[in-house]
């Protein structure tokens, strides 16, 4: 195993960790998984919470964290925690509730369940905690199409106090246990630029509250190429996905599949000094895990 993850090291040292995300390992036991991403090679795991793995709703929660955490050192794993997780809070509606859920009851169970995603996170020695906005159905008139305010502006300035207090309330715990926390823009939610998330980050106003950025998503929506978003946001940085994607369409793809050019991408992530986790996340894939977790270090170790 060791000689496996001996070429990642020469090519890219220490500067960053390639990994995978185990929602693009749906069908296999999270034990197996691990397994698999460390025979391939890759020193990093994003570990989304869910139903079949860490679900801190079971009363098995407690011996699986124990599991997990002695699998981990075991590997020589690092980890991010994720928290998009489709339905495990809300059967019937997909990644219900959020922080700006209409109800406060939904908004609180959102809250509560990141809080125990910092548990785990404490618990894992994990990198962070990466969450996101979600998304409202209340049509672009309602949202800017660029900036983030947060000026009284009707439903616009609810929904924004809404958010802005789901996360300061995440972030005072996450405070308290030492745990680093990574906001996610994502095409089509609440917040999506990065612009948007350094609005909401002066408003926290906490280090603990970094960006994750996901590559793919960067190529969607933001006009700026990903190198120089990735210069420009350097700071907060603290969490990478990664993966293919066309611009305007939020739709994960296999290395190849879509438009971006990924040899600056990593060339920014040296001259920045980026030393986090990179995690491939293909949830769609989970079908083909082995062959596409194992194309996708191929991929990225030969650049």
């Amino acid at each position: 195993m060791a000689e496996s993850r001996q070429p990642l090291y020469r090519l890219i040292g220490v500067v960053m960790l390639l990994g995978y995300n185990t929602n693009g390992l749906a069908f296999h036991r999270w034990q197996d998984g691990l397994e698999l991403l460390a025979e391939v090679g890759y020193q990093s795991v994003a570990i989304t919470v869910d139903q079949h793995c860490l679900n801190p709703f079971t009363p098995s929660f407690a011996s699986e964290l124990g599991e997990m955490r002695r699998t981990l050192e075991r590997l020589q794993l690092r980890s991010v925690i994720e928290t998009g997780a489709r339905f495990l809070l809300d059967r019937r509606n997909k990644h219900e509730p959020t922080l700006i859920s209409p109800t406060a009851e939904g908004r609180a169970r959102r809250v509560e369940f990141l809080c125990r995603c910092v548990d785990i996170a404490r618990e894992l020695n994990s990198d962070a905690v990466s969450f996101w906005s979600g998304a409202t159905s209340l049509g672009t008139l309602a949202r800017p199409n660029s900036a983030l305010s947060f000026q009284p502006a009707g439903s616009h300035e609810l929904l924004s106090q809404w958010l802005l207090e789901g996360c300061r309330r995440v972030t005072d715990y996450s405070e308290r246990l030492a745990v680093q926390l990574g906001f996610e823009p994502e095409p089509g939610m609440w917040i999506e630029t990065n612009e948007q998330f350094g609005q909401l980050a002066e408003q926290v106003g906490s280090p603990r509250f970094g960006l994750t950025i996901d590559i793919g998503h960067v190529q969607c929506v933001e006009e700026e190429s990903i190198a120089d978003q990735l210069r420009r946001w350097a700071k907060p940085l603290c969490n990478i996905h990664i993966e293919d994607m066309r611009r305007g369409v939020h739709e994960h793809l296999r290395f190849g599949e879509g438009e971006i050019d990924f040899p600056p991408v990593m060339a920014a992530l040296r001259e920045i000094g980026y030393t986090g986790c990179v995690n491939v996340e293909l949830s769609r894939h989970s079908h083909m895990a082995p062959e596409v977790l194992r194309e996708s270090f191929e991929f990225l170790s030969r650049l």
